[in-house]
Parts: C-alpha cells; sequence; structure tokens
C-alpha cells in the first residue's frame, strides 16, 4: 500500500462536530484556503502617455518612446490576443513596453496573471521589485488580492521576496463550515492598489507556479515542453496568464528547440506572448512566429516576417491571421561609436588605457574568460593602483555578486553623483546584463556581433557635460584576436565560449567598419549587422572565404547534434483538436525542477557544481564569511548541532558556482569526494532546510585551499580564483 504524506500546515480542516455534509465541508475548506482571486485587468483607455506616467515611476521630464507607444497600440489593435515580439535598442523602455502591453492583452484574453520570464536569477532578482512596483500602480477592485512568486531555486533567499512572504505569512485557517464568504472591510470597496501576497498554499515547488504573477528563470518555462511528472500543473500555470520572454536573443539552439516547442502549446491555449529582444536575427524572428502560429497557411505567411529589416520593429502574430508589421522609429537617442583594433598584450593594454585615461574617465574592459579577466586586472593594479580598479565577474559568492552590482550602479549609473575620476572596471561577460550603467570607453574581446552589441550598449549610455575631451568620442577597441593571421584568429579561450564560426562572421561583419575606420550608428546599424552575422550570405574579405565556409560547416553539424539531443525529451507538437495525450510522457524524465540537475534538461551547458562559501576561523572552526554585511557577517556555524536559523540563512546567501574545469567528467567525482569531507549530520535536519544536502567549501580568504589537484583562492576583491595545485 501507497502511503501519502499529507502537508497538515496547509490542509485546510474543518472541525468534526460540524457535521459530515460533504457539499459544506468543501465550501468551508475552501474559505480557510483563502486563496487568491485571479487578475482582473481591463482594457486601459488611457493615451499612451497618461498610461505609462500612472504604471511606471518616470524620471522627470520622461517622454514616453516610441516603440512604447506603438507596443500598446499594437496590442490593443491587433486582431487577437497573441504573439509579440518587440525588437529595439537597449535603453528603449522594452521592459515597459512589455508590462503595458501585457495589461492591454491580458484584459482582451481574460487572462489572469502575468508569467515574466529572463534568462538568468540575477536578471530575475532584478526584475521582481520592477513587477511588484508595476502591480502596485495597477487599478485594482477595493480588497482585491494578487498572488505573487520569484521563481528560481535561490528565490527564498531573494530579500524582496523574503519580505512579501513575511508580509503575508498566515496559517491556513482551521474552517467555519457556516462562515461567511470573506466581506471587505470598511472603506475596501473604492479603487485602490491591490494587496500582493505571497500564499503557503502556493509556495511549493509544484503548486508556486500557479500564483497570479511570476518572475523566474526562462528554465521554468521550458519546463513545459519537457516530458516530467507534473508536466499538466506547468500548463496550468502558464495557460491563464500574459506570458514574457526577455531576452530573447540570448537561448541557444537547445534551449530554442525547448522554446519553440512550448510557444506550439501556448499558441494552441490562445496564450498571449511578448517576446523581447535588442538583437534578433531575422531567421529566429520568422521561427518564433511559426513556431506560435504553427505552419498552417502555408510557408509564405511567414515570408515578410524574416524579410523585414526595420529597426526597431514589432511583430503580431495572431492564429488564422497574416502577421502584421509595426515600423517605427527609435528616440533619437543615437550614438556614433568608432572601432579600433588592440593587440591582444596586457601590456599593451595598460600603456593604452594610461595614455586615454590621462585626463580621467571610466573604463570599461570586457573579457570572454575570468582567468583573462583576472590577468588583466593584476596588471592595470600595477600600472593604476587597487583602487581604481574594479573586477565583476561570474566568480563570486551570491551576496558579493549582488554587491558588486549595486556598486556599479552608483559609481557608474544614471546618476553620476557618485562617479569617479577615473576608473577601470575589468568584467566577463556579466556586463551585458541588465544594468544601466555607463562608460566613457569600452575595451572588449571580440564576440558575436549581437552580444558585442550590447556591450557598446554600456558606451556613452547618458548625457555627461564633464566628459573627459578626450574620450567624448565614444570608441570600442576590439582586443583578444591575432590580427596578425591571414584571417583574425580569436583566441582560444573565446572560441570555446562561443564557437569560431559566429567569431569570425561577426570579425566579418564589422571588417567594414575597422578598415574603413567607418563608425557605427546606433541604433541604425544593430539590425543590418545582426542579419548579415547570422544570414547565410557571404561576408568579410574573399580570401576569408574558406575559413568561414570551414568554420560554418563545423557549426551546422554541432547545431544539428543539439537540435537532436533537445528532441529526446521534448514533448510532442499540440496535433489536432481532441487528440489525446495518451503517451504524452512516455519515455520522460522523471521531475523537472530548478536545481543543477534539472536545469541541465533545458539547457545544453556544460555540468557544474554550486557549493556553499563559509569561513575557517584559525582554531578550526566555522562560520559566515567575515565580510557580508547587514550584520550576517562572522556568525557561528557549530558543525555538532544545527546552526541558528540566521547563521543558516546567511551561510546559505553564500552560494557560488565552481568553474566547468572542475566539474569535468574524469574530475568531478573526486571533487564532490572531497567536498563532502564537510557533510555535518547535525546540519541535515528538516528544522535547517538552508544547509541540508548542500556542498560546503569552507576556505581562509586570502590563503588557497585544496580542492582535487586545483588551488582555489578567494578574494573579496577577485572572487574565486583557480589554478593547478603543481602549477
Amino acid at each position: 500500500m501507497t502511503h501519502h504524506k499529507i502537508n497538515y500546515e496547509t490542509r485546510p480542516r474543518a472541525p468534526l462536530e460540524a457535521g459530515f455534509d460533504g457539499g459544506r465541508r468543501v465550501a468551508a475548506a475552501w474559505r480557510g484556503l483563502d486563496l487568491p482571486g485571479p487578475w482582473r485587468p481591463r482594457v486601459p483607455q488611457e493615451d499612451a502617455p497618461v498610461l505609462f506616467a500612472s504604471r511606471f515611476e518616470l524620471p522627470p521630464g520622461a517622454v514616453v518612446r516610441p516603440v512604447q507607444v506603438a507596443a500598446v497600440e499594437m496590442a490593443r489593435t491587433m486582431p487577437g490576443a497573441g504573439l509579440l515580439i518587440v525588437e529595439a535598442p537597449m535603453g528603449e523602455g522594452k521592459t515597459e513596453a512589455a508590462l503595458a502591453a501585457a495589461e492591454v492583452l491580458a484584459a482582451r484574453a481574460g487572462a489572469g496573471g502575468v508569467f515574466f520570464a529572463l534568462p538568468t536569477m540575477a536578471t530575475s532578482n532584478a526584475m521582481f521589485p520592477r513587477l511588484l512596483d508595476w502591480l502596485d500602480r495597477l487599478p485594482a477592485e477595493g480588497g482585491e488580492r494578487l498572488s505573487v512568486l520569484l521563481a528560481h531555486s535561490k528565490a527564498a533567499l531573494n530579500r524582496d521576496a523574503a519580505e512579501l512572504r513575511a508580509r503575508s505569512r498566515q496559517r491556513v485557517a482551521a474552517v467555519d463550515v457556516d462562515g461567511a464568504e470573506r466581506v471587505p472591510k470598511a472603506g475596501e470597496e473604492g479603487a485602490g492598489p491591490a494587496e500582493l501576497v505571497a500564499h503557503q498554499w502556493l509556495a511549493g515547488r509544484k503548486k508556486g507556479l500557479l500564483s497570479s504573477f511570476v518572475v523566474g528563470t526562462i528554465d521554468q518555462l521550458l519546463f513545459a515542453g519537457l516530458k516530467a511528472r507534473h508536466l499538466v500543473l506547468r500548463h496550468l500555470a502558464v495557460a491563464g496568464k500574459v506570458v514574457v520572454i526577455d531576452e530573447a536573443h540570448a537561448y541557444d539552439t537547445y534551449m530554442s528547440a525547448y522554446l519553440d516547442r512550448v510557444l506550439g502549446w501556448l499558441g494552441a491555449y490562445g496564450v498571449p506572448v511578448v517576446v523581447l529582444s535588442a538583437t534578433l536575427p531575422a531567421g529566429r524572428r520568422r521561427e518564433l512566429a511559426q513556431a506560435y502560429a504553427g505552419a498552417g497557411g502555408g510557408e509564405g505567411r511567414f515570408a515578410a516576417v524574416e524579410q523585414a529589416r526595420e529597426y526597431p520593429l514589432l511583430t503580431a502574430v495572431c492564429a488564422g491571421h497574416d502577421p502584421l508589421l509595426g515600423r517605427l522609429v527609435a528616440s533619437g537617442r543615437g550614438c556614433e561609436v568608432r572601432l579600433e583594433r588592440l593587440e591582444d598584450d596586457v601590456e599593451v593594454l595598460a600603456g593604452r588605457l594610461e595614455a586615454e585615461l590621462d585626463g580621467g574617465g571610466c573604463a570599461l574592459v570586457v573579457r570572454n574568460t575570468v582567468d583573462r579577466v583576472l590577468e588583466a586586472a593584476a596588471i592595470l593594479r600595477k600600472r593604476f593602483g587597487a583602487g581604481a580598479v574594479t573586477v565583476a565577474h561570474a566568480g563570486f559568492i551570491d551576496t558579493d555578486r549582488a554587491e558588486n552590482d549595486r556598486r556599479l550602479l552608483e559609481l557608474f549609473g544614471p546618476d553620476g553623483s557618485e562617479r569617479p575620476g577615473l576608473h577601470i572596471v575589468v568584467a566577463s561577460q556579466v556586463a551585458e546584463q541588465s544594468l544601466d550603467v555607463d562608460f566613457d570607453l569600452l575595451v572588449s574581446d571580440v564576440a558575436p556581433v549581437d552580444l558585442l552589441l550590447q556591450r557598446v550598449g554600456r558606451l556613452h549610455r547618458h548625457q555627461r557635460p564633464s566628459r573627459p575631451v578626450r574620450l567624448r568620442e565614444a570608441r570600442c577597441l576590439l582586443t583578444g584576436v591575432d590580427w596578425s593571421a591571414p584571417v583574425p584568429a580569436p583566441v582560444r579561450g573565446s572560441e570555446a565560449v562561443y564557437g569560431r564560426h559566429a567569431l569570425l562572421r561577426s570579425l566579418a561583419v564589422l571588417h567594414p567598419h575597422l578598415e574603413e575606420r567607418r563608425s557605427l550608428s546606433l541604433p541604425e546599424d544593430i539590425s543590418a549587422l545582426v542579419q548579415a552575422a547570422y544570414g547565410d550570405g557571404p561576408v568579410g574579405p574573399a580570401q576569408w572565404a574558406p575559413v568561414l565556409q570551414e568554420a560554418r560547416l563545423v557549426h551546422e553539424q554541432l547545431r544539428a547534434e543539439k537540435a537532436k539531443a533537445a528532441d529526446v525529451f521534448r514533448i510532442r507538437e499540440t496535433g489536432k483538436d481532441g487528440r489525446s495525450l495518451m503517451g504524452w510522457l512516455a519515455g520522460g524524465t522523471g521531475d523537472a525542477d530548478d536545481t543543477r540537475a534539472g536545469r541541465a534538461q533545458v539547457r545544453d551547458s556544460p555540468e557544474s557544481l554550486e557549493v556553499i562559501v563559509v569561513e575557517e576561523l584559525e582554531d578550526g572552526s566555522l562560520a559566515t564569511v567575515g565580510w557580508a554585511g547587514e550584520g550576517r557577517g562572522g556568525l557561528p556555524l557549530p558543525t555538532g548541532s544545527a546552526p541558528s536559523p540566521r547563521a543558516a540563512r546567511a551561510a546559505a546567501a553564500c552560494g557560488l558556482r565552481l568553474p566547468a574545469r572542475l566539474a569535468k567528467p574524469y574530475i568531478i567525482d573526486r571533487v564532490i569526494a572531497e567536498l563532502e569531507r564537510f557533510y555535518f549530520e547535525s546540519w541535515q535536519v528538516k528544522e535547517n532546510p538552508w544547509l541540508a544536502g548542500q556542498l560546503i567549501l569552507p576556505i581562509r580568504p586570502g590563503c588557497p585551499t585544496l580542492l582535487a589537484g586545483f588551488r582555489l583562492m578567494y578574494t573579496r576583491e577577485n572572487g574565486l580564483e583557480v589554478s593547478n595545485a603543481d602549477a
């Protein structure tokens, strides 16, 4: 016999003496559960400037941008609540445009919530308070309550989510069978902001996505395309919402295969979808449109979608209708950027920056690997001093990464009051994330052209009359390339990250700008560069053709392998109406969740390990890292008993993803075995959910830690540095 564990904490109960009338008891239990109702939006009647002023906190003098006006208008006038693709430059307010369009589409479709999917936990965390602010400004009926969730594996550590849970904390009530329905309190009848709650019943891993408003990683959406248990719950979670997909250009072939399958089901359900991108290849635009609407009506229906070269661009797709294209102009905040080659030598880099920053200024140096970040930072600190150089990459513990982002915004954000006279930030791809920062000069390793343009978007982002005279022309120095080779050769680390094909196509489309010293005109050149780089046409000098063709063949073979691998565990296409779902999960993967193993099912990323970093003190005892702010540093972590909840939570906030070299198939078992030396039985209790089952990495700041033949060094300034122990 199978025994099912019942969660008595969240199961509403009616007193036995109340009788056994089943209907009455069900109604009473429902009242005791007190779930928030769905969102009930109405199509806003205001014009765009009034609508945006009422829904968002706009800076003084802000003007609603053309793409925002057009997105709302398209959402109002498209034939049905279908797919809306918004392509616009960085900094044009696409997020606000998406939320405004979502309100309109939700009202038209009768949707009861919004699912906002983003590439990473960091971008999800940044989006969550913005969603809460938007929800606070939505018109609502008196007494309306809306359930909200941050959906990723570390959401419990997010401050905004924790505060929302604390405000909402309640035990599900024991119920009165004859109790009345909830009646609004006096004064609640009028319109006002809805109460935002993180309801206890919706806090579970399987039920959480049923909340009306969800911000989470794209994995949570892609799991709806994976053969896994509880798939129906995942479909139920998205079927009644508007789905917003941010940074659609950021997903590779493997993830895109799952995304396209999910879009097919969303289209069949009639779920409105808003897709956002700054740099979307035309072929990918067509794939998204066709995945959502299906191929009915012939291939010709989508030809115009792929052929469109205007930028910014809106594309609306509704089942049974021809796609609509909305051509518009950018806000006029253009920028001319000059590209220059720079030899790939850190001493040359240091000398060039010394000359460029002679009169002051703030430079961003973006490298494609953490090793290259740390190598450059070491030389630059010798030349400029430690206080003038900041390092930012993914190898920091979570709390330090969050503090790094906060500090970057403080120093280089729109406000400008804390902007230093001279500073250099050496960063990895974290510089491409949605941080509103602005630099006077950019030095970047070559990257795929869409990602390179994201980096260029950090140049001269804001008007600054005080910008040093020498740096008033926006310039990007391209490095990470052997420029002396017959065909420029990207460094091996960059090829390992992006593949040779994408890098060579990027160099080929940028060749005229480098050779003829022709400035990039942004945003006008964005679409043309992206379409050329990701298209099939010839690019670059004729003598490059054989090398480009060789790289293309390798790339196409790899793409085919990834697409085939993704298809193994993808659910099938929707098929005809009325088709049985029997066998839907045949050959499935079991559970899908936002753990490391779960994410690996919908991402074709290398195996990785995550640890919790704690500090080993001189007497051998453990504590939370000493530099953690807000009173979380140096809290004791006894190994013979369960740590205090405060200390355990503070430790759990110090998660760190180890580099891929420590998770290679030939070494990962040894790494795990050595980390499991720090398995403490007293930490594996249900009262200590923060640390139970986690891998622990004790460190001494500034001192090396040996792990599986590697030397690990962690400092607040550099994050994690890894080298061979015998080097």
